[in-house]
C-alpha cells in the first residue's frame, strides 16, 4: 500500500542557478507571493473559490478510504478466512499462510510497474478520468469479492483484491493535484491533509471492521454468512460512492482558485521524467534516503499484514484485539505525523528528526519485543501507540526531506520512487517475517524488524545533510532584498533629482 504525503510547494529557482535565470523567476516568485497575500481586482475578476471544492475533496477522501480499507480488511481476519477457504488453499502450512499475504502484498507488488503509467496517464487525461476509473475498479472488485463466498474460490478472491490493487494506481497522486486545481492558496495543505487522511481511515476500519462482522465460528456456513454482509455492504457502498463521481466529480472548476495556483500547476506540466529520474540517481543522499525509507516502512507494511497471527500467538481467540491494536497503531501514526510536521515547519531539522524518529521507532519495536512476552495486553497497546507514533511520524518527515536534499527535482517523482522502495521492501519483510514466524515464532519475527530497524538507523546516519531548498529559499530573499534596496534607492535619487530640477 502506497503511502502518501503532503509536500510544500517547490520554488522555482536553483540555488546552482545563473544570474542571467534569475530574474524572471525571481519576478515569478514575487508575482506568486504578491497575489496569495494581496489578491488584486484584476485577478479577482478571473478566479473564484467554490463551495462545491469541499464536496469534491470529500468525494476523493470517501474513495480513498474504501480503497485502503480493501487492502487490509482480509488479513486483520486472517486465521479465519484460512479457514473458510482451506479446500482452496496450498496443502503446506507455509505455502497457505503465504498465500493469504499475498492478499495484502498485491496491493505492493502492482504499485511497482504501474506507479509511473498512472502517473503519465493523470498528466495526459486529468483528475476525473483517473478517479472515476479507479472508483470503478474499486467497485468491480468489491462486487467480485461477493461472487467469491465459496470456499473453493479463493482464486477469484485474489483476482478481485488485484483488481482493487489497480484501483489505487489511478488516484495516489490526486489529493495534491484537486487541492491545486480547486482550493485557494491559504487551503491548499488542509485540502491535500483531508484527501490523505482518507487513507489512513480506512486502514484504520479496515483493522476495526472486519473481526466485528466476520467473528471466529467452527461453521463455515457462519462464517460465509459473515463474509457475505461484509462484501454486500462494502460492493454496495463503493457502487453507491462510483455513482456518485461520476454525476458530482468534475475536472475543474469554472474559474481557477488563484493565480498561484495556475501558476504552480504549469510548473508541474513542464516536468521532464527521464532527465529528473538520472538527477534522483545520481543523488547518493538520495539513494541512501530510498533504501532506509523501504526498509522503514516496509516494516511497517510487514506488521500490518501480520498483526493477526502475532497478537492470536500470543492471545489466541483475540481477533477483535488485533483489530484494536491495528487502529491504536494507525490513530497514534495521524498523531505522529501532524506533530511530526509542526515540529518541522518551527525547525527545519529534517536530517536530525529523520534520525531521532527512526531511532525511536527502533526503541519502540524493542519495548513491543520484549514485552509482547509478558502477555499484558494493556502494554501490547501502549507499545502498539508508541510504535506507531514514531514510525508512521516518520513518513511525511522522510518526504520533505527527500524533496530539501532533491530540490528543484520534481517531488511528486522522488516521492513515487520512496513509495516504490517501501512497496519492492514490503513485500521481501512480509515473506522473511512470515518464514521466520513459521520457524521460530513472533519473537524472532520481531527481532528480525528490530535488526533492520537499527540498520537503517546506521544508513541514515550516512546521509549528508544538504538542504538544497532551504539555501534556494534564502537567495532568493537575498535577491529580493538586494532589488526592494535598489528600488528604494532609484526612487530616492529620482526624488532628489526633481526637487533640486525644482529648486
Amino acid at each position: 500500500m502506497a503511502t502518501l504525503t503532503v509536500s510544500s510547494r517547490s520554488l522555482t529557482v536553483s540555488a546552482d542557478d545563473k544570474n542571467t535565470q534569475n530574474e524572471p523567476i525571481l519576478d515569478n516568485e514575487m508575482e506568486l507571493e504578491a497575489e496569495e497575500n494581496h489578491p488584486s481586482d484584476e485577478h479577482s475578476s478571473t478566479t473564484h473559490v467554490y463551495k462545491r471544492r469541499w464536496i469534491i475533496i470529500l468525494l476523493y477522501c470517501l474513495y480513498a478510504m474504501t480503497n485502503s480499507y480493501q487492502w487490509i480488511h482480509l488479513n486483520i481476519i486472517g486465521n479465519i478466512v484460512i479457514k473458510y477457504y482451506r479446500e482452496s488453499l496450498p496443502d503446506d502450512k507455509f505455502q497457505r499462510e503465504t498465500t493469504l499475504d499475498w492478499l495484502s502484498m498485491i496491493y505492493m507488488i502492482v504499485y511497482i510497474p504501474l506507479v509511473f503509467p498512472g502517473t503519465f496517464l493523470l498528466k495526459k487525461k486529468g483528475v476525473r478520468v483517473c478517479l472515476v476509473a479507479g472508483a470503478f475498479l474499486n467497485a468491480l472488485g468489491a462486487w467480485l469479492k461477493v461472487a467469491c463466498v465459496s470456499p473453493d474460490r479463493f482464486p477469484v478472491l485474489m483476482f478481485a483484491q488485484t483488481v482493487c490493487a489497480v484501483a489505487q494506481i489511478f488516484t495516489l497522486g490526486l489529493p495534491a493535484k484537486i487541492a491545486a486545481v480547486w482550493f485557494g492558496p491559504n487551503e491548499v495543505s488542509t485540502a491535500t491533509s483531508i484527501g490523505i487522511f482518507g487513507f489512513q481511515i480506512g486502514v484504520a476500519i479496515g483493522f476495526l471492521v472486519p473481526p466485528i462482522v466476520v467473528p471466529n465460528s467452527e461453521s463455515l456456513d457462519d462464517i460465509g454468512s459473515h463474509l457475505n454482509i461484509m462484501f454486500y455492504a462494502g460492493a454496495g457502498f463503493m457502487t453507491f460512492l462510483f455513482i456518485l463521481v461520476v454525476i458530482i466529480f468534475k475536472e475543474r472548476p469554472p474559474k481557477p482558485p488563484s493565480r498561484a495556483q495556475m501558476l504552480a500547476t504549469q510548473r508541474v506540466q513542464e516536468e521532464h521524467y527521464g532527465k529528473t529520474l538520472r538527477n534522483l540517481f545520481k543523488n547518493v543522499g538520495f539513494d541512501l534516503l530510498v533504501v532506509t525509507f523501504g526498509v522503514n516502512t516496509g516494516c511497517y507494511y510487514a506488521i500490518s499484514t501480520l498483526l493477526n497471527p502475532i497478537v492470536l500467538e500470543t492471545f489466541p481467540g483475540h481477533e477483535k484485539t488485533a483489530g484494536q491494536i491495528g487502529l491504536t497503531i494507525v490513530l497514534a501514526g495521524v498523531a505522529g505525523s501532524v506533530v511530526a510536521g509542526i515540529w518541522l515547519d518551527r525547525t527545519r531539522t529534517y536530517k536530525g528528526t529523520t534520525l531521532g524518529i527512526y531511532l525511536f521507532s527502533l526503541a519502540g519495536m524493542l519495548i513491543f519485543t520484549f514485552t509482547l512476552r509478558l502477555e499484558l495486553i494493556w502494554v501490547v497497546f501502549l507499545c502498539a501507540g508508541i510504535f506507531g507514533f514514531f514510525m508512521t511520524g516518520y513518513l511525511p518527515v522522510c518526504f520533505e526531506f527527500g524533496a530539501e536534499i532533491t530540490y528543484p527535482e520534481s517531488e511528486g517523482i522522488s516521492s513515487a520512487l520512496l513509495n516504490e522502495s517501501a512497496e519492492l521492501f514490503g513485500i521481501i519483510f512480509t515473506i522473511g517475517c512470515r518464514a521466520m514466524m513459521n520457524k521460530v515464532g513472533t519473537f524472532g519475527l520481531n527481532l528480525l524488524i528490530s535488526g533492520a530497524l537499527f540498520l537503517g538507523s546506521i544508513c541514515t546516519g550516512f546521509i549528508k545533510a544538504d538542504y538544497r531548498r532551504q539555501n534556494a529559499e534564502k537567495k532568493i530573499l537575498r535577491q529580493l532584498d538586494d532589488a526592494i534596496e535598489i528600488n528604494v534607492t532609484n526612487t530616492v535619487s529620482e526624488k532628489t533629482r526633481m526637487t533640486e530640477t525644482t529648486d
